[in-house]
């Protein structure tokens, strides 16, 4: 639908976890979900296109917890030039606020949002989530393995001076995003993703958990 050095105005060519590539796959995966299900195609395609969409020209970034609403308002504009009439904008735009997991402002009510929600969420798990979500915590200079503690197991709420990390993202959201798919098809597709990422997270805890206060046994006796 866009052109490369159009996707690259709005995309981070370089970003592993929300750049082109993530973009590619839930287009991808929006088109195949959209098809099966009947959904309207040429919503679904812009709304995937545009979802997390920014001016990189732009030197002050929106805070990530706000990236839908900006997204949504340029894809406004996107789709006001290319001549969209003001009821299909608003169903795009709908799509874009509501595909966020964090966002309880505006839960997606169209088969559309629906569907745009779970190809960004299928791209979250299975082998491709499990690296957007190490390469997540290496950008934000977080570790990939920390040992949760009680109250974030209990509550997803970190204790004082507990690190977020990969294991963390995966405990508190990416574990619980299959429950949270919409469609039939989606559910399908996310089976085996579930398991491959289930599978990595539980041997990365029992690898890298090995010591719960985070040293070995050498860096112990060293430090006494």
């Amino acid at each position: 639908m866009w052109s490369l050095e159009i996707l690259q105005r709005w995309y981070d060519p370089a970003d592993p976890v929300h750049g082109i590539d993530h973009i590619r796959r839930v287009v991808a995966l929006a088109e195949q979900i959209a098809e099966a299900e009947g959904a309207d195609l040429e919503i679904v395609r812009a709304a995937a296109y545009l979802h997390d969409a920014a001016d990189r020209k732009q030197e002050d970034s929106a805070p990530r917890k706000d990236h839908h609403l900006v997204a949504a308002e340029l894809a406004g504009e996107v789709l006001r030039q290319a001549g969209w009439n003001e009821a299909r904008i608003a169903a795009v735009q709908h799509c874009i606020r509501s595909h966020r997991f964090r966002n309880s402002q505006e839960a997606p009510q169209t088969l559309e949002a629906q569907v745009v929600f779970d190809a960004d969420k299928l791209d979250a798990i299975g082998a491709v989530g499990v690296a957007r979500a190490i390469a997540r915590a290496m950008q934000k200079g977080m570790p990939f393995y920390a040992p949760p503690s009680s109250l974030f197991l209990d509550t997803g709420v970190l204790a004082e001076q507990e690190t977020h990390s990969a294991y963390h993202e995966y405990w508190f959201k990416l574990r619980h995003l299959k429950e949270r798919l919409f469609t039939p098809t989606a559910h399908r597709l996310a089976v085996e993703r579930q398991t491959a990422m289930i599978a990595f997270f539980e041997a990365l805890q029992a690898e890298a958990g090995i010591f719960p206060n985070g040293f070995s046994p050498l860096e112990e006796r060293s430090n006494q």
